[in-house]
């Protein structure tokens, strides 16, 4: 059956590469044995395809960007290394980061960036870090009561939207968490609407507290509101374990997740931590279509637990 949807993959045929995305998503190691044949026939896209590729594959990705390709066919490659996560790749890209590939010219980020594709990165102090976790809960949106004291946007004076609520207390989030290091309750507070149109920050501890970051700037596209928006009185709660941690939808009912790794509409975006500079860990995803009938795109939560930040971005089509 794979062999069949390679070869018509091959032959660009869309119904055939969603069929295998659909694999690489649920049971992406059954994918590992038909990787050299995908690599020779040029499926090289969507590059997390490439979840479970094991030495061989990897080396012949390296030497391809090696020996040069054109930009648009290398940054597919790289993203590729960067969603198998295998040490050659890590050791390829640091290469690349000192020594750039043939083509890179071509490209507008350095070779590290790429790790944050496939979720993780490498530190300046030479380490590998996470920035997403091996495990993955359902996240199932319930009716929230109204906080009396919630606070409000400094920007649109809309209250502000309690996006989750998280305590490490329960097993099921601790190990959602785990790649975070955060220990203890997490409240993720923004405002529903401008987080559509930049990464807004809180300061958070582990007693729960969340609170607007003063550092956020208000990008001059956001014009001004007629008056204020109630936010999703909606909250997540901790659902059955996902069978792998890549089966967060952006598009579908029912994608919302905790833990795993994103679906990204757009370029992978971990958000860098204004305290220190360094990608923040991701949370979870909330999905569009999830908080509203008509709902769109995707809220993607993080957290820098070293410096005690939040974020939450914003990406739709």
């Amino acid at each position: 059956m794979i062999d069949e949807l390679v070869r018509r993959a091959g032959e660009d045929d869309e119904e055939a590469i969603d069929e295998l995305v659909a694999i690489a998503d649920a049971e992406p190691e059954r994918l590992a044995p038909h990787h050299l044949r995908m690599l020779e026939l040029d499926v090289i896209y969507p590059p997390k395809l490439y979840r479970k590729a094991g030495d061989d594959v990897v080396r012949r990705i390296v030497e391809q960007v090696d020996g040069g390709q054109p930009g648009g066919r290398l940054n597919h490659l790289l993203v590729a290394l960067a969603h198998s996560g295998h040490p050659l790749a890590e050791e390829a890209l640091r290469r690349w980061a000192e020594a750039p590939a043939p083509g890179w010219e071509e490209l507008f980020v350095g070779a590290l960036s790429y790790a944050r594709e496939g979720g993780w990165t490498v530190d300046p102090d030479g380490r590998r870090r996470a920035l997403c976790g091996d495990v993955a809960y359902e996240w199932l949106l319930r009716q929230a009561p109204v906080r009396a004291d919630r606070g409000t946007c400094p920007w649109c004076a809309s209250p502000l939207w309690t996006a989750a609520e998280l305590d490490t207390a329960d097993a099921d989030v601790a190990a959602a968490l785990a790649h975070t290091g955060w220990s203890g309750r997490l409240t993720l507070e923004t405002c529903h609407f401008c987080s559509c149109y930049t990464t807004l920050f809180s300061r958070v501890t582990p007693d729960g507290g969340a609170a607007w970051w003063d550092g956020n700037v208000r990008p001059g596209y956001i014009g001004k509101t007629d008056e204020p928006e109630e936010p999703p009185a909606l909250l997540p709660v901790v659902g059955p374990a996902r069978p792998t941690p890549f089966q967060a939808s952006a598009w579908e009912d029912g994608g919302s997740t905790l833990g795993g790794q994103p679906e990204w509409i757009q370029d992978a975006t971990h958000p860098d931590c204004p305290g220190c500079g360094l990608a923040m860990a991701y949370v979870g995803l909330i999905g569009g279509s999830d908080l509203d009938e008509y709902g769109e795109g995707a809220y993607y939560l993080h957290v820098h637990e070293p410096c005690g930040f939040a974020a939450v971005n914003y990406q739709q089509s």
